[in-house]
């Protein structure tokens, strides 16, 4: 569903024009679309059919108690990062037993929470996480469900900050030490070993690095169950990319059409974890002009919005579609970079784009439902942008915009 369209020459959300969005709550503003967000997770359900598994949503995407709400009804799952994530699955409505908790550094009261509630399983990435986690859980008198993420040193051919299966990243445990991590984890009377695990980065628009990565586990699942180790699920980590520019993406079903093929009759479930897929082209960031400075060398359009707001640009050289949400403009179309006013020369949403803008115009940056709010800060003491909620022919705030009273609480004065 292509949720941001044209009608009359302004740019709607749904069947909500975006002015009006703006006039109402003020700009910068991120404006999501639930459809596109139920209709971008059922193209991972449908996928999955009727094979045995789960498809857990990663909260680090986006993590809008509205966004998770409409999921958990829709059946996800939820995979997480954080014991805040946690809760936020459970303030949302999400079911504690379909959520997994992966990350590098869980700590120990993390940990005791999430087995205090009852999780799927823990996405253990170190042999020194083994060791806590069942000290942890032999604590407490329970048994943890565990399965290893391991790196299979597979090249996803991203951006290298979003890189996160080869050997020299921080993630998973190296594929050549696994079977002797997974004969340390069965040892342990506090673990119950129940899947493999990876994820080799974000923004994949090619499935072959992903099914080499699939190839490998299985070979791991085929070694671990030669020398009797039991293994219920594969989980494949993250899902396909999305469209900011002019990606070509394959297609889901196909991806996991493959996967099934290769899995053949093993008895294994299916887990994936995507998050931009699902909600990154749900979402736009709309922000207004607020001057335009000309000078020898460029044309600068200052927005309200800053990388406080949005950081991939300045964080990873990310574009996307930068765009006017009305097409009236009486202004000739120029060369413009898109820039914040927070003090820093990489405070840029765009560069070098042809568009015709005057001061005060709205202007929609494309493809931010993912990692947008979620990445935001409070960088030069600027409040958080609102978020809003389009369903057909209305919209809801979701989360208000910050305060300055939301932005000093709990800080005090020397006495």
């Amino acid at each position: 569903m292509n949720a941001f369209t044209y009608r009359n020459g302004t740019m709607h959300a749904e069947n909500v024009s975006l002015q009006t969005i703006a006039q109402q709550v003020s700009t910068p503003c991120y404006v999501y679309s639930k459809h596109s967000i139920l209709d971008c997770f059922n193209d991972y359900h449908s996928a999955l059919g009727d094979y045995p598994g789960l498809i857990c949503y990663a909260v680090k995407a986006n993590s809008n108690l509205a966004v998770l709400n409409l999921l958990a009804k829709a059946g996800a799952g939820f995979d997480i990062v954080s014991g805040g994530e946690l809760e936020r699955v459970l303030a949302a409505g999400g079911q504690a037993d379909r959520i997994i908790f992966s990350g590098v550094g869980k700590t120990r009261s993390e940990m005791q929470r999430a087995l205090e509630v009852g999780i799927a399983c823990f996405n253990i990435e170190s042999i020194a996480e083994i060791d806590r986690l069942a000290e942890v859980a032999a604590e407490m008198g329970v048994v943890a469900p565990i399965s290893l993420r391991v790196n299979p040193d597979v090249d996803a051919k991203t951006h290298p900050y979003i890189s996160t299966g080869l050997k020299e990243n921080k993630f998973g445990i190296d594929i050549t030490q696994a079977e002797d991590a997974y004969r340390k984890a069965q040892r342990l009377d506090s673990l119950a070993i129940k899947g493999i695990d990876c994820h080799i980065g974000s923004q994949l628009t090619d499935v072959t690095p992903l099914l080499a990565a699939c190839d490998r586990l299985i070979a791991l699942y085929d070694q671990l169950r030669d020398i009797g180790i039991s293994i219920e699920h594969l989980d494949l980590g993250g899902g396909i990319g999305i469209i900011y520019n002019d990606e070509s993406l394959p297609s889901i079903a196909d991806y996991l059409a493959e996967v099934k093929k290769r899995i053949g009759d093993r008895p294994l479930s299916l887990m994936l974890e995507p998050g931009r897929s699902i909600v990154g082209n749900a979402g736009v960031l709309v922000t207004q002009v607020e001057y335009l400075k000309q000078t020898p060398n460029k044309n600068f359009a200052v927005i309200d919005a800053a990388m406080n707001d949005y950081i991939r640009p300045a964080l990873y050289s990310a574009w996307q579609h930068i765009k006017p949400v009305s097409q009236q403009s009486s202004a000739k179309a120029l060369h413009w970079d898109f820039v914040g006013p927070i003090c820093e020369s990489g405070d840029f949403i765009g560069r070098d784009r042809d568009i015709a803008i005057q001061e005060g115009d709205l202007i929609a940056v494309m493809s931010t439902g993912a990692y947008g709010f979620t990445m935001s800060s409070n960088y030069n003491t600027r409040p958080r942008a609102a978020e809003v909620m389009v369903d057909g022919d209305q919209y809801y705030i979701v989360r208000q915009r910050e305060s300055f009273a939301d932005l000093i609480k709990g800080e005090a004065l020397l006495p």
